[in-house]
């Protein structure tokens, strides 16, 4: 019974200092975040600001050079993205191959030999 109390104790003993810890630790992030916070900046003028547009069309101040450029940009990203999730970059069509790994055809091998006694 002794040794069941002193495991026990240990027991609490331990997961005490665990909890206090992570308790800690949480406490100083919470101090570091809150420390940490952005200084509030101060508005720009109205004037210094340029006009958004709000109905679609391009705004006045953009080169039609720079929205044809970003257009193509885009437009190469996309396609290249699609390109790479496509299906014929796959290095195996999936269901084309019997096992996936050397580790899943040794399992299969083992389940499928029959069990023999050792030594004879």
């Amino acid at each position: 019974m002794e040794n069941l109390s002193w495991g026990l104790s240990m027991t609490a003993v331990g997961m005490g200092l665990v909890f206090a810890m992570l308790a800690l630790l949480w406490g100083l992030l919470t101090l570091v975040l809150r420390l940490d916070r952005p200084a509030d900046t101060v508005a720009a003028p109205q004037d210094a600001v340029a006009p958004v547009s709000t109905d679609g069309a391009p705004n006045d101040n953009v080169a039609p050079e720079v929205i044809a450029a970003i257009t193509i940009a885009t437009l190469a990203h996309v396609s290249a993205r699609r390109r790479e999730a496509a299906p014929m970059m796959r290095s195996y069509w999936p269901g084309s191959t019997l096992f996936a790994s050397r580790w899943v055809a040794t399992g299969r091998a083992r389940q499928n030999r029959t069990w023999q006694r050792r030594g004879r």
